[in-house]
């Protein structure tokens, strides 16, 4: 008999209310916020090891509110997620940090070098230091990341050049699901390319599960095997990538945008 793949992730009827504070400063209870203005409303899907999911929708639509979540970021206001059947809220956050790791945007290096910022998780986990130089030449090589920039801080480096180490510096963490907020948003096309080169290969050769949230939507056609559409904090869309009508979905996101506009107009 056939026994069904459990999944990996999975979250139930999650939603999320924003921080909201008076004028002296005091946090307003999450739970009098009204529904409407939540930035996630009842989210429930699963996500499968090893599957490739791109998070899409237009600006605002909680993609980035969602993969913080799924790190312990920020927490649910009502809801659960589950990684391997245990509640998120059960793990405790380094813990789970060291098997679901984020990059944001905005990564930081921490006033360190390149090179220390790269071997710095390693560290944490007590890799011993033949394996983790091991892994920083691989993807040192397999990023193509300049030997000159090994010995520069993060004020030495462009936005995108910070994005890059810091993508790096996940990788070669070799996580169980890897959660990418915008990874190519500061990276041409060329480096766009390697980065979904580089994620397949890490799928392929140790089953990360990776969730990316992506406005590039060609990127996300290519390298996706499942597709969450968000909308507003809702999800509208869960689909296998095969069964996504990609150019309904851009026309659907860029009338999200406009009429975004207009109402801040």
């Amino acid at each position: 008999m056939h026994t069904p793949k459990s999944a990996q992730i999975r979250v139930e009827g999650v939603s999320l209310a924003p921080k909201i504070f008076t004028a002296g400063k005091v946090p307003v209870d999450q739970h009098s916020v009204s529904s409407s203005h939540h930035l996630l409303k009842e989210l429930s899907f699963e996500v499968f090891r090893g599957d490739r999911v791109a998070l899409v929708g237009a600006s605002g639509a909680g993609k980035t509110s969602l993969l913080r979540l799924l790190n312990r970021l920020s927490e649910p206001s009502s809801g659960t997620i589950y990684l391997d059947d245990r509640a998120l809220h059960q793990i405790p956050a380094v813990q789970l940090r060291q098997q679901v790791v984020l990059v944001l945007q905005e990564s930081k290096l921490l006033s360190m070098t390149v090179q220390q910022s790269l071997e710095y998780p390693l560290a944490l986990r007590c890799v011993a230091k033949q394996t983790m130089q091991e892994r920083l030449r691989y993807w040192v090589d397999r990023l193509r990341i300049p030997a000159d920039w090994l010995p520069r801080t993060e004020l030495q480096l462009s936005v995108g050049q910070r994005q890059w180490v810091a993508i790096a510096r996940a990788l070669m963490t070799e996580p169980n699901v890897l959660l990418l907020d915008e990874p190519t948003a500061s990276l041409d096309l060329g480096r766009s390319e390697l980065l979904l080169d580089a994620l397949a290969e890490l799928k392929q050769t140790k089953g990360t599960t990776i969730v990316m949230a992506n406005h590039q939507l060609e990127l996300a056609e290519q390298f996706c095997d499942r597709v969450l559409h968000l909308e507003q904090g809702r999800l509208r869309q869960d689909l296998v990538a095969q069964r996504m009508n990609w150019q309904t979905l851009r026309q659907l996101i860029v009338q999200t945008e406009a009429h975004q506009a207009e109402e801040w107009d």
